[in-house]
């Protein structure tokens, strides 16, 4: 098993509703243990096209699947939930991202780890400076903590505001 994070967003329809059903159904698949979750958080969309708010956060997992087949199951995961890709960084459902597996760089084909942008995307960063802040970027070789705390000093006007919700909290019994 080898720990990963995966960022959530979700700003179309119920919010609030396809975000705990993507954690039901992480919850669900073999081999993937979540671990903790970050607070959920309500951001402005950074690119695309005009569009509604987000509910963002970061997930911690334990994964026996490999980065491939971890993927598959995100998309099949977002799929299920009724996301389809008709633009660029368009609205949608549910959006699953693995921004790191492991320590592991992968820059080829259809995935690549970690999140090419992560470092740019407040809304990543603060997830998961919440819950793995000493976590060493295998390619920039700073902390989580280091590139959050980067990127809100230069980017003072695009802060995210925190939302209660009860779907970030990981379940208690287990382990």
């Amino acid at each position: 098993m080898v720990t990963a994070y995966i960022a959530f967003g979700s700003n179309l329809g119920d919010r609030n509703k396809h975000i705990e059903k993507s954690i039901e159904y992480l919850k669900e698949l073999d081999g993937v243990l979540i671990k903790q979750s970050s607070s959920i958080y309500e951001t402005e969309p950074v690119s695309g096209p005009a569009q509604e708010r987000f509910l963002n956060g970061v997930i911690e997992i334990e994964t026996s699947l490999l980065p491939d087949e971890l993927l598959d199951r995100l998309k099949g995961i977002e799929s299920r939930l009724g996301r389809v890709k008709i633009e660029e960084n368009g609205p949608r459902p549910i959006d699953l991202d693995i921004i790191f597996y492991h320590d592991i760089i992968i820059n080829g084909g259809r995935i690549k780890i970690p999140h090419p942008k992560m470092q740019e995307r407040e809304f990543v960063l603060k997830g998961l400076n919440e819950i793995a802040p000493g976590f060493l970027h295998p390619k920039l070789k700073k902390t989580i903590k280091e590139l959050y705390e980067e990127l809100h000093s230069s980017n003072e006007d695009n802060k995210v505001s925190q939302i209660d919700a009860e779907v970030q909290q990981p379940p208690e019994d287990r382990e």
